[in-house]
């Protein structure tokens, strides 16, 4: 009897310490909050398997790749705890104790609650097991120090879930939770210190990422998204396109694809209420970079013809679109910053995009350094506020 006695408390124990096993319901509310948190475009390199990992992040001193996080036992997270899970993404903290760094928005996702982390736990335990080795880290010293994090975190990270602001609407405060919790908007909009901690004081103000602009969405009426009508912003979140204030291009477009069109109506408007009621900031587009100048001596002879060439199909001379208005260029962020950064970006690269009407071609082996360098002086120049000029350098720098 003593022996059946200590079996069933075995096996009680056994049992108590197992997750709880996942319903439907469960796991479509994580799926959701997964598409929310953007978590298949970190985790999933083009042509690859999702969430499988090898995604590169590149910093000023190394690089990064993301790991898998399919079920995978050997290689993939398959063998994590509900509290390995947790501990994750609100205190960024693995399995093993290795902390993670902040290219990973564990400082965001803290703010979600343990449910809801576990749900986005049982929407990836239910995807396919995928057996693929992260790939290590190429970050020098003394960069490569992760339990140097352990100190970061002190200064830079309160692992707090999120807490309503009474004063506020339940749409805003919604919209507030979906910005800077699992959206992590900051993550790329938001500038960064020394330390590569969010410069939080300028907030939403825009920032640079391997050579692509995260542009201003405060609610400054100039630089930002003050003077976006509500409607309008709703559209680009949902579209990546709102004719005569923005397209989504590069980074942002993956977001559009792969976030951000799953979310609802109502989640999508409490977003652009938040945003056009947040601190406005007035720092504008990044500044140019060194090879791109006002006193560049521009080609516009070349610049007119390579865009009646190669552009004209789409964008009319006077700057609307030829087929539809997503094609207008008048208005737009990207004809509008003096860098040029989104622009050369998506003239050498394209826009793939799934919606036939904003798909653009790429023209990187189609015209030379100094041909792309003048049609983009001609674009800025003839359809924007800025009198900057691109010269070849800054081609030759992106491609």
């Amino acid at each position: 009897m003593k022996t059946l006695t200590t079996k069933l408390s075995l096996a009680f124990l056994t049992c108590a310490s197992l997750p709880a096993i996942a319903d439907e319901t469960q796991i479509q509310r994580g799926e959701y909050l997964a598409r929310a948190a953007d978590c298949v475009a970190c985790h999933t390199v083009p042509g690859g398997k999702p969430f499988a990992g090898g995604v590169e992040f590149k910093l000023p001193f190394g690089s990064l790749y993301s790991p898998n996080i399919t079920p995978d036992k050997q290689t993939g997270i398959g063998a994590w705890t509900d509290d390995d899970f947790v501990d994750a993404l609100q205190k960024g903290v693995g399995r093993d104790g290795k902390h993670y760094y902040p290219a990973f928005p564990y400082t965001a996702y803290t703010k979600m609650s343990r449910d809801e982390i576990l749900a986005i736990k049982a929407y990836v335990f239910n995807q396919p097991p995928v057996s693929q080795t992260s790939q290590p880290d190429t970050l020098s010293f003394p960069f490569n120090q992760r339990w140097g994090m352990a100190f970061w975190n002190v200064l830079f990270h309160d692992n707090e879930r999120f807490i309503p602001n009474l004063k506020q609407t339940p749409e805003w405060n919604r919209g507030a939770y979906l910005v800077e919790g699992p959206g992590h908007c900051g993550e790329c909009h938001t500038p960064r210190n020394l330390m590569q901690a969010l410069d939080n004081g300028r907030s939403l103000a825009g920032n640079v990422i391997e050579g692509w602009n995260a542009y201003n969405i405060s609610s400054d009426a100039k630089h930002g998204v003050g003077a976006w009508d509500e409607g309008a912003l709703v559209r680009f979140l949902r579209t990546g396109s709102a004719p005569g204030f923005g397209t989504a291009s590069g980074p942002m477009a993956e977001v559009i694809e792969n976030s951000l069109q799953y979310l609802s109506t109502e989640d999508l408007k409490a977003i652009a209420v938040y945003l056009k009621s947040s601190p406005a900031r007035n720092d504008g587009v990044a500044k140019p970079e060194p090879a791109v100048l006002a006193n560049t001596k521009a080609q516009p002879a070349l610049g007119q013809k390579v865009f009646a060439d190669a552009c004209a199909s789409c964008h009319r001379p006077d700057g609307h679109g030829n087929q539809t208005p997503v094609a207008t260029l008048l208005g737009l962020k990207t004809v509008n910053d003096p860098g040029a950064h989104n622009l050369i970006g998506v003239i050498l690269h394209g826009h793939p995009a799934t919606r036939v009407e904003q798909r653009m071609p790429a023209f990187a082996k189609a015209y030379n350094d100094q041909e792309l360098a003048a049609v983009s002086t001609y674009t800025l120049q003839r359809f924007g506020t800025t009198n900057s000029t691109v010269a070849a350098e800054a081609i030759t720098q992106r491609r």
